[in-house]
C-alpha cells in the first residue's frame, strides 16, 4: 500500500477513476426509488420521473441515469436502513439543497397522480432524517405540485 501511495505521489502511477456512481448520487437515487416503491407499485411514470430528476440534478446522460437507478435498486435490496443514504445527503448538502431533495421526493410520490399514506409517511421520515423542518417540507411539496401542474398544463409527460 505504501508503494502504491509513493507511486501516486511521484507520478509513476495514475489514480484510478471511480468505478461506480458517486455516493451522493446513489443516496438520492435510492431514496427516490424507495419513494416510488413505497406504495408497492413502481410504475413507468415513477421511473421516468426519477430518471428526469436525476438527469437534471446531476447533469447525467440517459445511460448514466440508468446505471445509477439500477445501482440504487441493488443497494436498496441489500439494506433496510436509510442511514447510509440520509447521512450522505446530510453531510454533503446545505439545508436549502436538502429541501430540494425533499421536493424531488414529492415529485416521485405524486408521479402516479395520488399520494399514498405510506409515501407521505416516508417523506416525513426522510425529511426528519436529513434535517428539513416541517415548514420547508411543506414548501417543497407545494413547489413540487406546482411543477407537476405546469408540466401537465404544457402537455409534457414523464
Amino acid at each position: 500500500m505504501l508503494d502504491r501511495l509513493l507511486n501516486l505521489l511521484t507520478g509513476t502511477e495514475s489514480p484510478s477513476a471511480p468505478t461506480g456512481p458517486d455516493e451522493l448520487q446513489l443516496a438520492v437515487a435510492a431514496l427516490l426509488v424507495e419513494a416510488a416503491r413505497m406504495d408497492d407499485n413502481f410504475d413507468a411514470g415513477e421511473r421516468a420521473t426519477i430518471e428526469r430528476l436525476l438527469a437534471a440534478r446531476f447533469d447525467l446522460t440517459p445511460a448514466a441515469v440508468h446505471t445509477l437507478v439500477e445501482a440504487a435498486e441493488e443497494k436498496l435490496s441489500a439494506t433496510a436502513q436509510y442511514f447510509p443514504f440520509t447521512h450522505a445527503i446530510t453531510t454533503r448538502l446545505s439545508t436549502e439543497q436538502r429541501a430540494g431533495i425533499i421536493e424531488m421526493l414529492w415529485e416521485v410520490a405524486y408521479a402516479d397522480g395520488t399520494l399514498d399514506p405510506q409515501e407521505d409517511m416516508l417523506l416525513r421520515q426522510i425529511a426528519g432524517l436529513i434535517h428539513v423542518p416541517d415548514r420547508e417540507r411543506g414548501e417543497a411539496r407545494k413547489r413540487a405540485l406546482e411543477k407537476i401542474a405546469a408540466r401537465r398544463a404544457s402537455g409534457s409527460s414523464d
